[in-house]
């Protein structure tokens, strides 16, 4: 395929108002790529280099070479160049890569000039994101939209799946199973404002502390135990207490979801950033887990020997999670539960709703950041932030993005500081909701500046634009309205809680999100 088609398409996605007609465009470029060409249009078209970062700014690409008069390149070895320039290290590898990128260049047209240039320094934003790309590929392949959807949780690429499905059609779907060695992104919880709001969301439901730690998933079978983060990442080689640990339990096959956290002498959790530190940490481990041990926290399991437990109610995951984990190893829980039984519109018990409310409340004295509530019936829905898992904090809260920074003045001065936070907006795209540069201690300015240089894509001496990466979790007071921002609403009081660099930036909340909040 040429690459003048992805570019092309990659255009006319960006421009199309409606989500229907961004899976049609989609659907016809896989229908007519080669098998070599789908695990690179895909991450292409999602603004991403299958090869991750190259180390290629504005220095490089400020002076183009003169396009190309006519389409030349191919996606595949528009590819293999890129992957050639990133092996490019050691002395004089920097005038050699220019050299080379300069040459790819200069066979590209304008019009992927333009293309390239986006995808290199992180500006593709055509909305083009992996939930449109599955609508997309099932249009392409006759599949059910739902069988590809599990087939990419379950692989945990959605590139594996489209090579799968478009050599082999629907029936390669069933290769994907969900099998211990290979992750799946977690189960994630929505926000709700009070447990009882919760509750009468729900029904029956079980309320269990909401930890402030990494999230971890915990493979184990006959070769040994694996642990992953929640953005997949194999952390296994840094928390040998976590495999000790996990290597005790009963069972010879499973997959856990659960959290790692710190605990101080008198029993409170250590900060987010102090495991954080130590789950980061590649050097010196054995020192890292003397000085700092973490304790493993497991709420659900996803599956026990050859049966996969996803369907299966959230109930009985819990009954078999409590044959494999010892008490002191699984989360603290309350239950509520309908005179007639689980499900929203039972009505709960009355003294089982105070006995959540206070189970809330000894929460929070416990150092904890607040609760969730699940529904008993529910699935476990991987990847997915679904409404089956309500997460209550005393305050609110979101994940956004930073899209931008302002130098700051006075004592700030020299110190990006007030930031401009956005949510996502129904087609992936950031949506501003309001700045601030409040909670900032002077560490976390000197780290935030160096962090956000690094991401810059502009600076016009007041306001430097950075790629929408970054995580940050912002406590605000509620929403008040404005017509200064795109959603109509703008943040009452925001604040910095800390940054979240374990949550990639398509796990910021949503603008339906917020709204829903406040209605």
């Amino acid at each position: 395929m040429l690459l003048i088609r992805l570019a092309q398409v990659s255009l006319q996605v960006a421009g199309a108002p409606a989500r229907n007609r961004k899976v049609e465009l989609l659907a016809g470029l896989f229908r007519d790529a080669a098998s070599e060409d789908v695990p690179v249009a895909i991450p292409y078209l999602a603004g991403r280099l299958p090869q991750g970062r190259l180390g290629i700014g504005w220095s490089a690409l400020g002076d183009l070479p003169a396009p190309a008069a006519a389409p030349t390149l191919t996606v595949a070895h528009t590819d293999a160049e890129l992957t050639a320039i990133g092996a490019l290290t050691g002395p004089g590898s920097r005038a050699a890569r220019a050299e080379r990128l300069r040459g790819l260049l200069g066979a590209a047209t304008a019009d992927e000039q333009h293309f390239l240039r986006a995808l290199l320094l992180g500006e593709l934003r055509q909305g083009a994101l992996d939930a449109i790309a599955v609508d997309a590929l099932a249009r392409a392949s006759g599949a059910a939209g739902a069988e590809v959807r599990r087939a990419v949780m379950l692989a945990g690429s959605l590139r594996d799946v489209a090579v799968a499905l478009l050599a082999d059609g629907p029936g390669a779907l069933a290769r994907f199973r969900l099998t211990v060695g290979r992750p799946v992104h977690p189960m994630l919880a929505q926000s709700a404002g009070s447990v009882g709001e919760a509750i009468d969301k729900l029904g029956g439901c079980a309320v269990e502390e909401k930890l402030d730690g990494i999230r971890v998933q915990v493979h184990r079978d006959a070769t040994g135990v694996r642990v992953w983060t929640r953005t997949l990442d194999d952390i296994t080689d840094r928390l040998p207490d976590l495999v000790t640990a996990v290597a005790g339990f009963p069972g010879e096959r499973f997959v856990l979801d659960g959290e790692v956290i710190a605990l101080g002498p008198d029993g409170r959790p250590r900060p987010f950033q102090e495991i954080a530190a130590r789950v980061g940490s590649r050097r010196d481990v054995a020192r890292a887990a003397a000085e700092l041990p973490v304790v493993p926290v497991f709420f659900d399991v996803l599956l026990v020997d050859d049966e996969d437990l996803l369907d299966r109610a959230f109930a009985e995951r819990h009954d078999a999670l409590a044959r494999l984990v010892p008490e002191g190893m699984r989360v603290r829980r309350t239950l509520v539960t309908g005179p007639t039984g689980t499900g929203p519109d039972t009505g709960a018990d009355p003294g089982a709703r105070d006995a959540a409310d206070a189970f809330f409340a000894a929460t929070l004295e416990r150092g904890h950041e607040g609760v969730v509530v699940k529904d008993l019936a529910a699935p476990y829905s991987a990847g997915r932030r679904g409404a089956s898992w309500l997460k209550v904090k005393p305050v609110h809260t979101l994940d956004l993005l930073v899209t931008a920074v302002e130098w700051g003045s006075g004592r700030r001065t020299g110190k990006l500081s007030n930031l401009h936070l956005a949510a996502l907006g129904p087609d992936g795209d950031p949506v501003m909701l309001g700045k601030t540069f409040k909670g900032l201690t002077d560490q976390l300015l000197a780290w935030q500046t160096e962090r956000l240089l690094a991401l810059s894509t502009g600076d016009d001496g007041r306001v430097v634009t950075v790629r929408p990466e970054l995580v940050v979790e912002i406590a605000y007071d509620g929403l008040q309205r404005s017509t200064r921002y795109p959603a109509g609403v703008t943040l009452r009081f925001a604040r910095v809680v800390r940054y979240r660099e374990d949550k990639r930036p398509e796990e910021a909340d949503t603008v339906a999100t917020v709204l829903a909040q406040h209605t």
